[in-house]
């Protein structure tokens, strides 16, 4: 019942304002992110620049079954470093640097593949952080007001911000918050031009030095569910060094596990 009743509020505002000109849109959509970047810390949120979180993330399968948990520590320069190591022991490590990766796994370090890099870029574009931080200074961004909405029982705003190569990311921000609880990503493959539509919600917002912090995370591709994330911890600005975000660096830490022992004592039995 509340749900029917908030969409009827909905549906009443949204015939009560009217259709609005390109230019009105615009100006409501672009209203509605700096309230939005306001509420999530203001300049200490757009002043963030490196990021470490540590919680349990959830992975899923086919028909959303879930394949397994793990432990996750994530660390980030944004707009385009990231490094992400898996378990407790910290044995799995995926490290991106602008238009190169790597991996370490059990059987050492090697060059992460060309399609992975490419989709790591593609997500540093979507990203609703970087876009609030670094994309909407660029010129040629082009924004619009899509209307009100009940999402997860709660009134939102859609807006829309597409940049010159058309890459359009729709975020609803809560009405009551000015927090974004979702956000939509559409691409096409260049060669199929087959659809993918790609799905983030932002859910249990926390303050962390002063900054609004969801600590769920779930993705989600064409409906089907990728993953959730669980923060347990989360800090910002602490000191990364971009060496972090190297290949070397991987290399050291495969050293540190008896990597180099492992591959000597394979070379003997061989």
């Amino acid at each position: 019942m509340a749900g029917v009743v908030a969409l009827l509020a909905v549906s009443s505002a949204w015939a009560q304002q009217g259709v609005l000109s390109p230019a009105q849109s615009a100006a409501k959509a672009k209203r509605i992110i700096q309230q939005t970047i306001q509420a999530l810390g203001g300049q200490k949120y757009l002043d963030v620049r490196e990021q470490t979180c540590d919680g349990q993330a959830a992975f899923f399968g086919h028909h959303d079954q879930i394949s397994g948990y793990e432990k996750v520590y994530d660390y980030n320069i944004f707009p385009d470093k990231e490094r992400t190591e898996y378990s407790s022991k910290r044995d799995i490590i995926d490290v991106y640097n602008g238009k190169q990766g790597w991996t370490l796994d059990h059987g050492g370090v090697s060059d992460i593949s060309a399609t992975k890099i490419s989709d790591f870029q593609a997500g540093t574009r979507r990203d609703i952080n970087n876009l609030f931080r670094f994309w909407l200074k660029e010129p040629g961004i082009q924004y619009q007001y899509d209307g009100p909405d009940v999402v997860d029982l709660k009134q939102v705003d859609w807006v829309e911000v597409t940049d010159p190569q058309q890459r359009t990311t729709k975020i609803a921000v809560a009405q009551l918050t000015n927090l974004p609880v979702r956000a939509i990503y559409v691409s096409r493959d260049p060669a199929t031009h087959e659809r993918t539509e790609e799905t983030e919600y932002f859910s249990n917002y926390q303050m962390v030095d002063g900054i609004e912090t969801p600590f769920q995370d779930t993705r989600t591709r064409n409906g089907q569910k990728l993953f959730q994330f669980f923060v347990s911890k989360c800090q910002y600005n602490t000191p990364l060094e971009a060496g972090f975000f190297t290949r070397q660096s991987l290399e050291e830490r495969w050293a540190k596990l008896g990597g180099n022992k492992k591959k000597k004592k394979k070379k003997h039995h061989d």
